[in-house]
């Protein structure tokens, strides 16, 4: 297996973005306006805005993605980093690829001063949160939400 290349998203990477954050949507049986998906990338790409990208690449084919939003928090003077959407191609899971795009984002959300990266995963997600008990703490936490 050749190696991983992880580095933020730029402009040129939107043809190789988009295929894994409809992947990733798939996986999670949801479906977004186009417009959403286009407003999440400019976003990205926005420097003034705190949502950021990366994309996984082994020979030139991006293979996994994470996106992730830095925030305020009321028990912290630092940012703390929301790692909200994290997905690998099918392919390629089970070789290491989300751990390494997890640890880019501690890396680089520890660079730019967050205290802490946190994330959710759905509860039937056993693969994941089997690598998800060995590389962070899980709180026990229960997550509510109403939409508006």
């Amino acid at each position: 297996m050749n190696p991983i290349d992880i580095r933020p998203v730029t402009a040129a990477d939107h043809a190789a973005w988009l295929p894994l954050w409809q992947a990733y949507l798939r996986f999670y049986n949801t479906e977004l306006p186009d417009a959403v998906s286009a407003s999440t990338w400019q976003r990205m790409l926005d420097a003034s805005e705190p949502t950021h990208s990366a994309l996984a690449w082994q020979d030139g084919k991006a293979v996994g993605m994470v996106n992730f939003i830095y925030h305020r928090s009321n028990w912290s003077i630092e940012r703390s980093c929301y790692l909200q959407d994290l997905f690998v191609g099918q392919d390629q899971r089970g070789t290491g690829i989300g751990r390494q795009l997890i640890e880019f984002v501690y890396a680089t959300a520890k660079a730019d001063g967050c205290c802490k990266v946190h994330w959710l995963t759905h509860e039937s997600n056993a693969t994941a949160i089997q690598l998800y008990e060995r590389i962070a703490e899980r709180p026990g936490l229960i997550q509510f939400r109403k939409g508006l």
